[in-house]
């Protein structure tokens, strides 16, 4: 799958998934939602990112966990 909003880049945050353009990691976008904070609330502590890469970090998310079967 291509992503339009989410990169992973050696040079930026080790590689790991960001919202492009950014320094802003998934796993923080989610770890946000996963606090119950609103779209509106993560726009507001993140500006430079924008709602559609928001849905697109919680769709990738959902497609790694399919991919990898993780202890529960």
């Amino acid at each position: 799958m291509q992503w339009k909003w989410i990169v992973s880049d050696p040079k930026i945050c080790g590689g790991e998934p960001c919202v492009k353009g950014t320094r802003v990691p998934i796993h923080l976008i989610l770890d946000h939602l996963a606090a119950g904070d609103s779209f509106e609330e993560i726009l507001k502590a993140y500006p430079q990112i924008k709602k559609p890469a928001i849905q697109e970090a919680v769709q990738y998310a959902s497609l790694a966990v399919q991919e990898e079967i993780l202890p529960v």
